[in-house]
């Protein structure tokens, strides 16, 4: 188990962690940030890679968009290995 948060949730890390790319490597992105296997989900299911390039290495702002704030008001009770399926975001 890592000393560090989730990057996301801020949440303790449990026993499976994830590396997520702030700026998707697709995007020329090199930097990683660990996550819990849900919050990573949640990331791609909400935001294209073109979005998270534009967003970049701020969790702060991906706090603030509405998609990802319920998903954390969700979350924020669960235990750090919590894991449930993720609904991506409906296009057209």
């Amino acid at each position: 188990m890592d000393d560090q948060p989730c990057w996301l949730c801020a949440r303790p890390l449990g026993r499976r962690v994830e590396y997520h790319h702030p700026v998707p490597r697709s995007r020329g992105g090199r930097e990683t940030r660990p996550v819990h296997p849900i919050c990573h989900r949640a990331l791609h299911a909400a935001f294209t890679n073109k979005e998270l390039q534009a967003i970049g290495d701020d969790p702060a702002t991906l706090r603030g968009k509405a998609a990802i704030g319920r998903f954390l008001a969700w979350v924020a009770s669960k235990p750090p290995d919590f894991h449930a399926p993720t609904r991506r975001k409906r296009t057209g």
